[in-house]
């Protein structure tokens, strides 16, 4: 999302998310979307770690479009999700870590659900000490 509509949303919220660092909403967006676009070509490979991936792409994907839209959004509820989304990229991470010497779409999975959590948990700790 670019500079222009990242401003337009911060004009649009309310209900206490007014106060979301932008920057880190954009960098959070931007990694759950990197995330689940690994999950997804890391679940083709119908290792057993599969179904961690495919839940993970699609939390991934959720968590990105519940920050496009934060209104009717609470900051509790969107805290309450980057930990959902949180748990789950640690899940996925723990499920392809075991095959990442053998499969470097696995190792490349599990890189991207450490940065998503690492992403997460900035926008979570920023909300947290606003």
């Amino acid at each position: 999302m670019d500079a222009m509509m990242m401003g337009t949303m911060k004009d649009m919220m309310s209900g206490g998310m007014e106060t979301m660092d932008m920057s880190l909403m954009q960098a959070c967006m931007d990694a759950c979307s990197a995330c689940e676009q690994a999950c997804t070509v890391c679940s083709t490979q119908m290792m057993d770690c599969a179904p961690a991936c495919m839940n993970c792409a699609d939390m991934c994907n959720t968590m990105m479009r519940a920050m496009m839209r934060t209104q009717g959004m609470s900051p509790a509820v969107m805290m309450s999700m980057l930990d959902a989304c949180m748990a789950m990229c640690q899940l996925c991470m723990d499920m392809c870590m075991p095959h990442s010497n053998k499969s470097e779409v696995c190792r490349m999975c599990a890189a991207a659900c450490k940065a998503c959590m690492d992403a997460c948990m900035a926008m979570r700790d920023s909300m947290m000490a606003a």
